[in-house]
Protein backbone atom coordinates (compact mmCIF):
# COMPACT_ATOMS: atom_id res chain seq x y z
CA UNK A 1 0.00 0.00 0.00
CA UNK A 2 2.72 2.26 0.73
CA UNK A 3 4.14 2.05 -2.66
CA UNK A 4 0.69 3.03 -4.06
CA UNK A 5 0.57 6.07 -1.95
CA UNK A 6 3.43 7.24 -2.55
CA UNK A 7 2.52 6.95 -6.73
CA UNK A 8 -0.80 8.58 -5.81
CA UNK A 9 1.73 11.65 -3.90
CA UNK A 10 3.39 11.67 -7.27
CA UNK A 11 0.17 12.08 -9.55
CA UNK A 12 0.04 15.82 -8.17
CA UNK A 13 3.30 16.36 -10.33
CA UNK A 14 2.18 17.42 -13.52
CA UNK A 15 -1.40 18.31 -12.97
CA UNK A 16 -0.48 22.14 -12.78
CA UNK A 17 1.28 21.62 -16.78
CA UNK A 18 -2.00 19.58 -17.67
CA UNK A 19 -4.43 22.11 -16.49
CA UNK A 20 -2.85 25.05 -18.47
CA UNK A 21 -2.44 22.90 -21.38
CA UNK A 22 -5.30 21.96 -21.66
CA UNK A 23 -7.12 25.19 -20.57
CA UNK A 24 -9.33 23.83 -17.72
CA UNK A 25 -8.84 26.29 -15.39
CA UNK A 26 -12.58 28.05 -16.16
CA UNK A 27 -14.17 24.71 -15.21
CA UNK A 28 -12.86 25.74 -11.36
CA UNK A 29 -14.10 28.99 -11.06
CA UNK A 30 -17.38 27.75 -9.64
CA UNK A 31 -16.22 25.05 -7.29
CA UNK A 32 -13.47 27.49 -6.25
CA UNK A 33 -16.53 29.69 -4.93
CA UNK A 34 -18.56 27.22 -3.71
CA UNK A 35 -15.14 26.40 -1.83
CA UNK A 36 -13.99 29.25 -0.36
CA UNK A 37 -18.28 30.27 0.76
CA UNK A 38 -18.14 26.51 2.46
CA UNK A 39 -14.73 27.30 4.59
CA UNK A 40 -15.80 30.92 5.24
CA UNK A 41 -19.41 29.32 7.09
CA UNK A 42 -17.64 26.60 8.50
CA UNK A 43 -14.67 28.63 9.60
CA UNK A 44 -17.56 31.30 11.58
CA UNK A 45 -19.39 28.33 13.16
CA UNK A 46 -15.94 26.73 14.16
CA UNK A 47 -15.29 29.35 16.20
CA UNK A 48 -18.10 29.81 17.51
CA UNK A 49 -18.79 26.77 18.86
CA UNK A 50 -14.93 25.74 19.96
CA UNK A 51 -15.19 27.45 23.25
CA UNK A 52 -18.95 25.64 23.78
CA UNK A 53 -17.67 21.90 22.95
CA UNK A 54 -14.58 22.66 25.58
CA UNK A 55 -16.67 23.85 28.46
CA UNK A 56 -18.91 20.49 28.01
CA UNK A 57 -15.77 18.32 28.28
CA UNK A 58 -14.56 20.17 30.85
CA UNK A 59 -17.47 19.33 33.12
CA UNK A 60 -16.38 15.63 32.85
CA UNK A 61 -13.79 16.49 35.37
CA UNK A 62 -15.69 17.29 39.03
CA UNK A 63 -12.95 17.37 41.37
CA UNK A 64 -11.37 20.84 42.10
CA UNK A 65 -7.71 19.23 41.95
CA UNK A 66 -6.20 20.05 38.55
CA UNK A 67 -9.44 21.82 37.36
CA UNK A 68 -7.68 24.71 35.68
CA UNK A 69 -5.49 22.05 33.86
CA UNK A 70 -8.38 19.90 32.67
CA UNK A 71 -9.98 23.06 31.73
CA UNK A 72 -7.50 24.24 29.74
CA UNK A 73 -7.09 21.26 27.82
CA UNK A 74 -10.40 20.38 27.23
CA UNK A 75 -10.60 23.90 25.46
CA UNK A 76 -7.95 23.18 23.10
CA UNK A 77 -9.22 19.21 22.85
CA UNK A 78 -12.47 21.28 22.06
CA UNK A 79 -11.22 23.58 19.34
CA UNK A 80 -9.67 20.85 17.51
CA UNK A 81 -12.55 18.35 17.58
CA UNK A 82 -14.68 21.29 16.05
CA UNK A 83 -12.17 22.35 13.68
CA UNK A 84 -11.69 18.25 12.35
CA UNK A 85 -15.05 17.75 12.16
CA UNK A 86 -15.46 21.25 10.08
CA UNK A 87 -12.76 19.96 7.86
CA UNK A 88 -14.77 16.41 7.25
CA UNK A 89 -17.95 18.83 6.62
CA UNK A 90 -16.19 20.99 4.25
CA UNK A 91 -14.60 18.30 1.78
CA UNK A 92 -18.05 16.35 1.71
CA UNK A 93 -19.92 19.32 0.66
CA UNK A 94 -17.28 21.12 -1.86
CA UNK A 95 -17.15 17.81 -3.07
CA UNK A 96 -20.90 17.28 -3.52
CA UNK A 97 -21.46 20.15 -4.76
CA UNK A 98 -18.75 20.28 -6.98
CA UNK A 99 -19.67 16.70 -8.75
CA UNK A 100 -21.29 18.46 -12.24
CA UNK A 101 -18.44 20.75 -12.48
CA UNK A 102 -15.78 18.37 -12.27
CA UNK A 103 -17.08 15.67 -14.79
CA UNK A 104 -15.76 17.73 -17.66
CA UNK A 105 -12.25 18.25 -16.11
CA UNK A 106 -11.76 14.46 -15.66
CA UNK A 107 -13.61 13.64 -19.27
CA UNK A 108 -11.11 16.54 -20.99
CA UNK A 109 -8.05 14.57 -19.45
CA UNK A 110 -9.38 11.49 -20.34
CA UNK A 111 -9.70 12.62 -24.10
CA UNK A 112 -6.11 13.86 -24.29
CA UNK A 113 -4.92 10.77 -23.28
CA UNK A 114 -6.31 8.15 -24.39
CA UNK A 115 -8.71 9.36 -27.14
CA UNK A 116 -12.65 9.91 -27.69
CA UNK A 117 -13.81 7.46 -25.27
CA UNK A 118 -17.20 8.84 -25.07
CA UNK A 119 -19.13 5.57 -26.39
CA UNK A 120 -17.77 3.93 -23.24
CA UNK A 121 -19.24 6.18 -21.07
CA UNK A 122 -22.06 5.72 -18.91
CA UNK A 123 -24.67 8.70 -20.03
CA UNK A 124 -25.63 10.98 -17.10
CA UNK A 125 -27.26 14.33 -16.89
CA UNK A 126 -25.81 17.22 -14.57
CA UNK A 127 -28.32 16.51 -11.92
CA UNK A 128 -27.66 13.34 -11.84
CA UNK A 129 -24.14 13.43 -11.05
CA UNK A 130 -25.33 16.22 -8.30
CA UNK A 131 -27.81 13.29 -6.55
CA UNK A 132 -24.79 10.48 -7.22
CA UNK A 133 -22.26 13.04 -5.64
CA UNK A 134 -24.56 13.93 -2.60
CA UNK A 135 -24.94 10.24 -2.24
CA UNK A 136 -21.91 9.41 -2.40
CA UNK A 137 -20.50 12.04 0.12
CA UNK A 138 -23.29 11.39 2.81
CA UNK A 139 -22.05 7.92 2.84
CA UNK A 140 -18.62 8.58 3.41
CA UNK A 141 -19.45 11.66 5.40
CA UNK A 142 -21.48 9.08 7.86
CA UNK A 143 -18.70 6.54 7.75
CA UNK A 144 -16.06 8.85 8.22
CA UNK A 145 -17.69 10.07 11.45
CA UNK A 146 -18.56 6.81 12.88
CA UNK A 147 -14.35 6.23 12.35
CA UNK A 148 -13.15 9.50 13.41
CA UNK A 149 -15.27 9.77 16.63
CA UNK A 150 -13.53 6.70 18.51
CA UNK A 151 -10.18 8.11 17.38
CA UNK A 152 -10.63 11.66 18.58
CA UNK A 153 -11.29 10.24 21.96
CA UNK A 154 -7.97 9.09 22.23
CA UNK A 155 -6.32 12.14 21.94
CA UNK A 156 -7.39 12.67 25.52
CA UNK A 157 -4.50 9.52 26.25
CA UNK A 158 -0.84 11.02 26.73
CA UNK A 159 1.54 9.67 23.75
CA UNK A 160 -1.27 7.40 22.25
CA UNK A 161 -2.70 10.49 21.16
CA UNK A 162 0.41 11.55 18.84
CA UNK A 163 -0.71 7.99 16.72
CA UNK A 164 -4.48 9.08 16.89
CA UNK A 165 -3.53 12.28 14.94
CA UNK A 166 -1.89 10.65 11.98
CA UNK A 167 -4.48 7.99 11.96
CA UNK A 168 -7.36 10.33 11.82
CA UNK A 169 -5.02 12.37 9.51
CA UNK A 170 -4.77 9.23 6.89
CA UNK A 171 -8.66 8.67 7.59
CA UNK A 172 -9.07 12.17 6.25
CA UNK A 173 -6.91 11.73 3.43
CA UNK A 174 -8.56 8.73 2.27
CA UNK A 175 -12.37 9.60 1.81
CA UNK A 176 -10.79 12.92 0.15
CA UNK A 177 -9.25 11.14 -2.66
CA UNK A 178 -12.08 8.88 -3.09
CA UNK A 179 -14.35 11.84 -3.74
CA UNK A 180 -11.73 13.09 -6.29
CA UNK A 181 -11.74 9.72 -7.64
CA UNK A 182 -15.17 8.82 -8.14
CA UNK A 183 -15.38 12.55 -10.50
CA UNK A 184 -14.06 9.90 -12.62
CA UNK A 185 -15.69 6.66 -11.60
CA UNK A 186 -19.31 7.95 -12.24
CA UNK A 187 -18.97 7.76 -16.03
CA UNK A 188 -17.38 3.88 -16.19
CA UNK A 189 -18.93 2.23 -13.09
CA UNK A 190 -22.08 2.49 -11.42
CA UNK A 191 -22.84 3.37 -7.70
CA UNK A 192 -21.42 0.11 -6.02
CA UNK A 193 -18.58 -0.42 -8.63
CA UNK A 194 -17.13 2.80 -7.75
CA UNK A 195 -17.13 2.25 -3.95
CA UNK A 196 -15.79 -1.56 -5.18
CA UNK A 197 -13.10 -0.05 -7.09
CA UNK A 198 -11.87 2.74 -4.32
CA UNK A 199 -11.89 -0.12 -1.78
CA UNK A 200 -9.37 -2.06 -3.90
CA UNK A 201 -7.10 0.80 -4.56
CA UNK A 202 -7.38 2.30 -0.96
CA UNK A 203 -3.22 3.37 -1.20
CA UNK A 204 -3.82 5.48 -4.45
CA UNK A 205 -6.77 7.32 -2.21
CA UNK A 206 -4.90 8.05 0.52
CA UNK A 207 -1.81 9.59 -1.52
CA UNK A 208 -4.28 12.01 -3.03
CA UNK A 209 -6.27 12.88 -0.20
CA UNK A 210 -2.74 13.38 1.68
CA UNK A 211 -1.67 16.45 -0.53
CA UNK A 212 -5.53 17.76 -0.60
CA UNK A 213 -5.43 18.05 3.50
CA UNK A 214 -1.83 18.95 3.49
CA UNK A 215 -3.53 22.15 1.20
CA UNK A 216 -5.99 22.81 3.39
CA UNK A 217 -3.15 24.27 5.76
CA UNK A 218 -2.47 26.62 3.76
CA UNK A 219 -4.59 29.50 4.68
CA UNK A 220 -6.71 31.08 1.25
CA UNK A 221 -4.52 29.84 -1.05
CA UNK A 222 -4.73 26.26 -0.03
CA UNK A 223 -8.66 26.61 -0.83
CA UNK A 224 -8.43 27.81 -3.75
CA UNK A 225 -5.90 25.68 -5.46
CA UNK A 226 -7.49 22.07 -3.83
CA UNK A 227 -9.87 21.35 -6.20
CA UNK A 228 -8.09 21.93 -8.81
CA UNK A 229 -4.82 19.93 -8.42
CA UNK A 230 -6.12 17.15 -6.44
CA UNK A 231 -9.40 16.76 -9.10
CA UNK A 232 -6.55 16.26 -11.69
CA UNK A 233 -3.93 14.59 -10.11
CA UNK A 234 -6.59 11.92 -9.51
CA UNK A 235 -8.48 11.88 -12.73
CA UNK A 236 -5.24 11.23 -14.04
CA UNK A 237 -4.47 8.07 -11.87
CA UNK A 238 -7.94 6.68 -11.81
CA UNK A 239 -7.76 7.01 -15.80
CA UNK A 240 -4.51 5.11 -15.66
CA UNK A 241 -5.92 2.30 -13.45
CA UNK A 242 -9.31 2.31 -15.42
CA UNK A 243 -7.32 1.95 -18.54
CA UNK A 244 -4.34 -0.64 -17.63
CA UNK A 245 -6.52 -2.85 -15.83
CA UNK A 246 -9.23 -3.15 -18.84
CA UNK A 247 -11.94 -2.10 -15.97
CA UNK A 248 -13.12 -0.68 -20.02
CA UNK A 249 -14.55 -2.85 -22.25
CA UNK A 250 -13.95 -1.30 -26.02
CA UNK A 251 -15.86 -1.34 -29.41
CA UNK A 252 -13.97 -2.74 -32.28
Amino acid sequence: MLKNIILGIKEYSGAFDLISKLKLWKYFIIPVLISLVTAVLIGIEAYALSDNVGSFIAKIWIWDWGKEIFSGISNFVGGVIVLIIGLILYKHIVMALSAPFMSPVSEKIEKHFYGDVKHLHRKTSNTEQLIRGLRLNIRNLAKELLISVPILLLKFIPIVNIFSTILLFLVQAYYAGFGNMDYTLERHLDYKGSVDFVGKNKGFAIGNGIVFMLFLLIPVIGIIVVLPLSVTAASTKTLKLLHNKHELVYEK
